[in-house]
């Protein structure tokens, strides 16, 4: 077995336990910005299975994010009780929220991915793993230079967790699939 299998035991310990390594981590995180920088990935195991290499140009951020079903502002006039509700759920996952104001903040990068690294009672967290368009390291690595040419990949749903929440893992009942329809097909047979 491989260090970086050992690596990923010890943080889903952690998890489960909730060992006091991560508490300390957590009411630190908690005490930060909404989107920070980080020198290195929390949980490298996972940042290395996403794409992270420890290269120049590629940038790790923590984001903050509020946990929760998210609150409508009340309509001063009148509204049917039906459609008056104040509380509803996003579409998108708290992981997509997170990605995309890593994108926001640091604009100049492009999202790759992103996982999760903890949570308390009022936020989760999530670091996201960034490229730097105009980096020469990032340009010349064949891995990653069709990736930076997908502009606002993480407001467009490309990331992993855009993907989740688009339904292209699914399969089955309710997926979309884009197929040619007969008629279509049959227009461009040409007979002799």
């Amino acid at each position: 077995m491989g260090s970086y299998k050992y690596v990923e035991k010890t943080f889903q310990n952690e998890y489960k336990a909730r060992d006091e390594i991560l508490k300390r981590r957590v009411s630190e995180w908690r005490e930060g910005a909404a989107v920070e920088r980080v020198r290195h990935p929390t949980n490298i195991a996972r940042a290395r299975k996403l794409g992270y290499k420890a290269k120049e140009g590629v940038i790790i951020a923590r984001v903050k994010v509020e946990k929760g079903l998210r609150k409508r502002i009340k309509p001063r006039g009148g509204r049917k009780p039906s459609k008056s509700g104040r509380f509803f759920a996003l579409v998108k996952s708290l992981q997509s929220i997170a990605e995309e104001r890593a994108a926001r903040r640091f604009s100049n990068c492009e999202v790759l991915n992103s996982y999760y690294v903890g949570e308390d009672g009022q936020y989760k967290f999530f670091e996201t793993i960034l490229l730097d368009r105009s980096h020469p390291a990032i340009m010349n690595d064949p891995q990653y230079a069709n990736i930076i040419n997908h502009m606002g990949r993480a407001y467009r749903g490309l990331t992993s967790s855009g993907i989740k929440h688009r339904g292209m893992r699914m399969k089955g009942f309710g997926t979309r699939i884009n197929r040619p329809s007969v008629r279509s097909s049959q227009r461009h047979i040409v007979r002799v």
